[in-house]
């Protein structure tokens, strides 16, 4: 019979236990976490995801058609401008320079033979040997035969361009993406895919979308679109991993076009990259700061939700509570809302476990320091088995 009776009597008591150490404060006690709200500076970040492109990102294609004889670099090696990366068969092209030289020498020797033939006529033309006819026919063969000289020299500078188009070089320094053809591959400019990408990566072109509403705040503040990305101040990036960039980045311009689809705008910002941190192709998050001098801030733990509307549970000076609605500002950190109306320095909330209050419930407040030590005495009177 005693045993049972412990048995019935060991939930009761682990409901109490449960009741002193949870989360939120002790249901018997109708204790709650309550704090005043005042003016104070917010400094908060307003984040944007973002993608990361080079500040130049070439494509590379040949010129010509050929056959990939040497791959002179490899993936993600940084190149200078000017150096070779693919070398392509240069035999077809070195025969066509080799013919047009041949060609320009054959008319420069049948150019002179004119010449001394056209003396020839003229001295039978001065002394009423032959008609003027003959002389200017004979000088009509001469001009065309320089035109052809002229249209062979031209037909070389073409031929020693493609030989040197062998040579497919970068246009820029960088760093080299992917490169899809290898040895022995047959390419041409009208192929598919590039020979590979060189991307500028000293500095890089950082593109996220800013929102209508915050850009007609920014534009009206400011008096223009060109007067509110003068006026922004320098923005932080945080990679991928969660770290911060250690570089500022700068907004220097915005789309002058609205996406009718997402109802924003897109923004570039330029970020230096002297240690070559960023890579074109990253995504990162935008950190947008925003700077008020007379804020109310609180916890965003504090607020709840209906129907997208955010709500605070006011406490009156007889400690009985009433529900409000307030609207903050779009930018937050994550931790915090700004608070633009629904509340007024000095009036108290409720911060804790406000999912467990309804209107006008009568609480006992404390603070947040008497909490942490009434958890801290909940959960060693539960470890010394004083429960």
């Amino acid at each position: 019979m005693k045993k049972w009776l412990i048995f019935a009597l060991l939930p009761l008591l682990a409901a109490g236990c449960a009741q002193k150490s949870g989360q939120g404060l002790p249901e018997a006690s109708n204790e709650y976490v309550v704090e005043a709200v005042n003016y104070t500076t917010a400094e908060m970040n307003t984040s944007y995801p973002a993608t990361i492109r080079g500040k130049e990102d070439i494509e590379i294609r040949p010129k010509i058609s050929g056959f990939i004889t040497r791959v002179c670099v490899d993936e993600g090696q940084a190149v200078r401008a000017g150096q070779v990366l693919f070398v392509l068969d240069k035999v077809q092209y070195q025969e066509a320079v080799r013919q047009a030289e041949a060609q320009i020498n054959v008319l420069k020797a049948n150019i002179a033979s004119q010449e001394l033939t056209i003396q020839n006529k003229q001295y039978l033309f001065d002394h009423e040997i032959i008609s003027q006819y003959d002389l200017q026919m004979a000088q009509n063969t001469l001009k065309s035969l320089q035109a052809q000289l002229a249209q062979a020299q031209a037909a070389l500078t073409a031929a020693r361009d493609n030989l040197s188009y062998c040579n497919v070089t970068s246009p820029v320094n960088g760093v080299v993406g992917s490169i899809p053809y290898r040895l022995g591959s047959l390419v041409s400019a009208s192929s598919q895919q590039a020979l590979t990408t060189v991307s500028n990566i000293s500095a890089m072109y950082v593109y996220f979308s800013m929102t209508e509403k915050d850009l007609l705040a920014l534009t009206r503040q400011s008096g223009g679109v060109q007067g509110a990305i003068s006026n922004m101040p320098s923005v932080g990036l945080k990679l991928a991993d969660g770290s911060e960039y250690g570089q500022r980045g700068t907004v220097a311009t915005a789309s002058g076009v609205i996406d009718q689809n997402t109802g924003s705008v897109s923004m570039r910002a330029l970020f230096d990259n002297p240690d070559r941190i960023l890579r074109s192709g990253g995504t990162a998050t935008i950190l947008f700061p925003t700077h008020q001098t007379q804020a109310i801030i609180i916890p965003q733990k504090c607020t709840y939700e209906i129907q997208d509307k955010k709500f605070v549970y006011v406490v009156g000076a007889d400690n009985t509570v009433k529900s409000r609605e307030i609207t903050v500002m779009a930018q937050n950190d994550g931790k915090n809302y700004v608070v633009t109306s629904g509340l007024q320095p000095g009036e108290r909330i409720v911060t804790d476990a406000v999912l467990t209050l309804k209107d006008g419930m009568t609480i006992k407040p404390i603070t947040a320091a008497q909490a942490a030590k009434n958890r801290t005495q909940a959960a060693d009177d539960l470890k010394n088995g004083r429960m």
